[in-house]
């Protein structure tokens, strides 16, 4: 009589899909386990070595077990008759938004012959439009079909997969307008910008605008200010004016003016922040997170409040070097990008000890960080800078890289992730 038999038992065929299931389970809560400490890990990572990947391929990051797509590939047929740029084919720049408002288009400028559109999700190719060089034209925030232009005499509407234009507001009065210029954005409804230009007699003023029906707030006189004008543009809640200003030698202070005119606050330090963006914090703030330059926070990251100028340090001294908050329907986060080397990083021993990375960071103060992807890139001319932009859900980030070959050109990657739901924490202003 056999004692054994190579057909499964009634009790072992009843539970093999419970066990597989078990198993596929434990091993999906152990690799998200694994996923979110090296997301979270405070340590020095090296860059895991990883050969570029090719056009439209998607990788997982050897270090944080996200995924990346590279989006486009400089000096390749882009669409036919039309070929990104030898140098770069990339994103315009952190601050700037990259996705339309529902993330179904998704927009690359440096490289390509006008504007060169993907899919948002896929990222396969397109269309491409042409558009006149005096002309400035951005993402409306909330309608997706729309960006908004601004030119010398005025601000149009402009639908690219239509091609269709509507006026929204034009001037004999100002000449010279422009959106920042380049550092620029709508209001987070869409419903104010501000625009920047010579006056009638020839003084540079900025003012906001109402596009819903073309009111025009007070002129704000910026002749008088300390240096001279580097951009203006309105903050997210649409109460503020922000204007950043560069002296002959350099520094560059800030003010804070009401959509009226009122000067409310003026920042005599020296970028204290710059290279960032605006948002609005848990407290319904809006605030500026940037880097700081100036003591006692230099090289911090920070934000600080645009109705009284209160700083709240939310990253120590490290290599970050641009902030992005175009993650408008993800709010209380930003996301950070970092230049520098392992070797350099490691040499001087930073508190935050992240270099050639893009980060997502908690801004209420309590240092919650999630690290996304290594971005591989060499520091060299500044189109080969990560400028880290995220879609306005947060769920994707498009950043820059040359591979770590100062010179090479220069690509787009886009990680994606899970955030995690917007903070309802307050924050302490220091």
């Amino acid at each position: 009589m056999r004692c054994g038999t190579n057909k499964p038992s009634r009790l072992r065929r009843a539970f093999s899909p419970w066990l597989g299931l078990v198993v596929a389970v434990t091993i999906t809560v152990v690799a998200v386990a694994q996923v979110s400490r090296a997301s979270e890990n405070r340590d020095l990572l090296k860059t895991a070595p990883l050969p570029v990947p090719d056009y439209l391929e998607t990788v997982t990051d050897p270090t944080f077990s996200t995924t990346f797509t590279r989006v486009t590939d400089p000096e390749a047929l882009f669409l036919p008759g039309v070929v990104c740029g030898p140098k770069a084919c990339r994103h315009r720049y952190s601050s700037t938004q990259a996705w339309n408002a529902d993330q179904s288009l998704l927009l690359i400028t440096e490289g390509c012959p006008g504007l060169c559109f993907v899919d948002g999700q896929t990222y396969e190719p397109l269309f491409v439009r042409q558009v006149s060089g005096s002309h400035d034209c951005k993402w409306h925030p909330r309608d997706p079909d729309i960006m908004v232009c601004v030119y010398p005499s005025g601000v149009s509407a402009w639908n690219p997969r239509s091609r269709t234009w509507k006026s929204l507001w034009k001037t004999e009065d100002y000449r010279a307008l422009v959106f920042g210029p380049y550092k620029g954005n709508l209001s987070a409804d869409g419903d104010l910008i501000v625009l920047r230009g010579l006056d009638a007699e020839g003084k540079l003023v900025a003012f906001a605008l109402d596009l819903r029906d073309g009111q025009k707030h007070p002129d704000i006189m910026l002749d008088g200010l300390e240096g001279e004008n580097h951009y203006a543009t309105i903050s997210p809640s649409g109460r503020y004016v922000y204007v950043a200003q560069r002296t002959d030698d350099g520094h560059e202070p800030a003010y804070v003016f009401t959509t009226d005119g009122k000067l409310i606050q003026h920042w005599p330090e020296h970028h204290r922040p710059g290279h960032g963006d605006m948002t609005i914090d848990a407290d319904g703030e809006d605030v500026y997170v940037g880097v700081s330059k100036s003591e006692p926070d230099k090289f911090h990251v920070v934000k600080r409040r645009l109705s009284d100028g209160a700083v709240t340090s939310l990253i120590p001294y490290s290599n970050a070097s641009h902030i992005s908050a175009r993650n408008i329907k993800l709010p209380g986060w930003v996301f950070v990008s970092f230049s520098g080397s392992y070797a350099n990083t490691r040499k001087l021993d930073y508190p935050a000890p992240y270099y050639q990375e893009v980060v997502a960071l908690r801004i209420d103060g309590s240092g919650e960080v999630h690290r996304l992807a290594h971005t591989y890139g060499a520091d060299a001319e500044y189109l080969s800078e990560a400028h880290g932009s995220p879609s306005p859900d947060g769920s994707r980030v498009i950043w820059a890289s040359n591979w770590g070959k100062p010179g090479a050109p220069v690509s787009a990657f886009v990680t994606t992730w899970n955030p995690p739901k917007a903070t309802s924490r307050t924050s302490e202003a220091q």
